[in-house]
């Protein structure tokens, strides 16, 4: 999945697929998630908070299934 750089302390770069609803995000810490279902708006909502990370919290982490990918 592609990934776009986002500026962020904790997030280096976010993805998303429209047709499987998988969001994808790669941590400064090495580490990349994808999260399942998550709505496009969520996504939308995502790119253009302020704060990704605040977002993220709020939002996704813990409200969608995840799994690692590295």
């Amino acid at each position: 999945m592609n990934r776009s750089s986002v500026s962020s302390s904790n997030i280096r770069s976010v993805g998303y697929d429209l047709d499987t609803r998988t969001l994808e995000v790669e941590f400064h810490s090495g580490g990349i998630y994808q999260y399942a279902g998550v709505l496009e708006t969520i996504y939308q909502g995502f790119m253009r908070a302020a704060s990704k990370g605040s977002y993220f919290h709020d939002h996704i982490k813990g409200r969608y299934p995840d799994r690692q990918m590295r």
